[in-house]
């Protein structure tokens, strides 16, 4: 490894220079950069008062100071910003920049730094200077700071990282080897707050092409062993996970909620897997009920046509007539059977669907309310039919048709003479809201905060699964990000869905 003379500036890419200092028996090499680009330098990690003479000058050997325009600070601690202030006074210049991240800039004032603040997150996290010279930054959340962020210089693939890739050394070596990652273990156990968060900054770092890493403290890391290096930290246990008592309570507790997870989402499949019976049931039930009318119709006007042929009294123009009507019935209930495929077939994708045309659905779907025997059933719809939201039609649908269902059977339950069904379809404050009420007395005090819980019902279990609202909840909010909530009004109860 080639010795290096310390009490010289040392160029480690294009007009790039590391312009700080060995501090004897001291473990935490900090270390400051010079980026030389004319009037236009820029400072990069100054450091404290320990190296503001040797600083000053290096940067002097290599530019005038007055030529430093910019002065980056990846972080607010003593050891990196604490000289600036002193470094202010020698620049003496009125377009000096502390270039920082706004949630540093708040504490770096402390230092009565009194230059204007470049803040990294209100300039899209690049800088480029009058005379076209650039610099990126990406931010790097809580290493160790919640504004840290590295700096990347693209012409010479530069990365200038702060604390990340740091070490601690006890022979310090100006240059890391492939035995740097045991260096810098104990640095980032010690400063980075976790794994999880630290491998935040690392994806961000290993997508740039990088070719030397300079950072605040430890050694400088070459291209060949950058890869290797990442990959070493990315399994590093460091921060909360250090203590061994706390990192074991932590693992246990992460592992007792990845098991409650795992029941969750068991007893979620279940919960779908039965409600897709219960639709099954239902379609079939649906099916039957749309079909006992026109088939009664056909078995009649059988049954009257092989009376009438026994009796040599069918005519042909009769013949034809009942032919049609049985020709009518039949493609009634096959139109029956489609309507029901296309309600209960899944999309395939999310969509922008009319909401209109999803009520429209619905009711002929359930169109058997308004055909109740001993009821007059009166719907007043007032829809606006403009109104789009984003989502699944059918499952839409399959909400509108659970809460009119429920109202069906309420009609039985109660035998209501007059049932009166307002559906309303409005904006309000940006949402698409899809009111449906009814005059069916209303939902039970006992039972309004329990109507949308998982197999609570009211029916008898031949006829209900206690599903229907929980599923019908689970796929506006969850599925949607909407809103389905329930309460009573006068008369009865009234549905709220709400959607964007």
């Amino acid at each position: 490894m080639k010795k290096h003379n310390y009490n010289e500036a040392i160029e480690i890419a294009s007009n790039i220079f590391w312009v700080g200092m060995q501090l004897k028996n001291d473990p935490f090499q900090c270390h400051p950069y010079l980026i030389k680009n004319q009037d236009e330098s820029i400072l990069v990690d100054p450091g404290s008062m320990l190296e503001f003479s040797e600083t000053v000058r290096k940067v002097k050997s290599l530019v005038d100071i007055k030529d430093i325009k910019y002065i980056i600070l990846h972080h607010q601690d003593p050891d990196l910003a604490a000289a600036v202030p002193e470094i202010e006074k020698l620049i003496d210049r009125d377009d000096l920049y502390i270039v920082t991240h706004s949630r540093m800039s708040v504490l770096i004032k402390h230092y009565l730094v009194t230059s204007k603040y470049y803040k990294i997150d209100k300039n899209d996290n690049k800088l480029v200077t009058d005379n076209g010279f650039e610099l990126e930054f990406l931010t790097t959340p809580y290493c160790h700071s919640p504004g840290a962020f590295v700096s990347y210089e693209p012409k010479t693939k530069t990365l200038f990282s702060g604390d990340i890739f740091g070490g601690i050394e006890e022979s310090w070596d100006f240059y890391a080897d492939e035995t740097y990652f045991e260096k810098a273990k104990q640095f980032h156990q010690e400063y980075m707050p976790s794994r999880d968060i630290f491998n935040y900054a690392l994806k961000k770092i290993e997508k740039l092409d990088i070719d030397l890493i300079a950072p605040q403290h430890g050694s400088v890391v070459q291209k060949k062993y950058i890869k290797n290096l990442i990959e070493d930290m990315k399994n590093l246990d460091c921060g909360l996970y250090i203590e061994e008592k706390y990192n074991r309570e932590l693992l246990d507790t992460i592992d007792e909620l990845k098991e409650k997870e795992k029941t969750i989402q068991e007893r979620d499949r279940q919960l779908f897997a039965q409600s897709k019976r219960a639709e099954i049931g239902e379609m079939i039930g649906n099916i039957a009920h749309q079909w006992r009318q026109p088939l009664a119709i056909v078995n009649t006007v059988v049954a009257i046509m092989e009376e009438k042929n026994q009796a040599g009294a069918l005519e042909k123009d009769e013949i034809n007539e009942k032919l049609k009507s049985i020709t009518k019935r039949m493609e009634y209930m096959s139109d029956t059977i489609e309507d029901f495929i296309n309600y209960y077939k899944p999309d395939k994708e999310k969509t922008m669907f009319n909401i209109s045309k999803a009520i429209d659905k619905a009711l002929g779907i359930v169109d058997f309310l308004t055909k109740k025997k001993d009821t007059d059933v009166k719907i007043n719809l007032k829809v606006d039919k403009s109104l789009e939201t984003y989502g699944l039609m059918n499952e839409y649908v399959q909400v509108i048709v659970t809460i009119l269902s429920n109202i069906r059977d309420i009609i039985v339950e109660k035998m209501i003479d007059t049932l009166y069904i307002d559906i309303s379809l409005y904006k309000d404050s940006g949402f698409n809201v899809l009111s449906i009420s009814d005059n069916c007395g209303g939902i039970s005090k006992k039972n309004l905060s329990k109507i949308f819980d998982p197999y609570f019902t009211t029916k008898h279990q031949s006829i209900g699964t206690g599903l229907g609202l929980y599923i019908a909840k689970m796929i506006i909010e969850d599925n949607m990000g909407g809103e389905l909530s329930a309460q009573n009004k006068l008369n009865g109860a009234v549905f709220t869905i709400k959607t964007r």
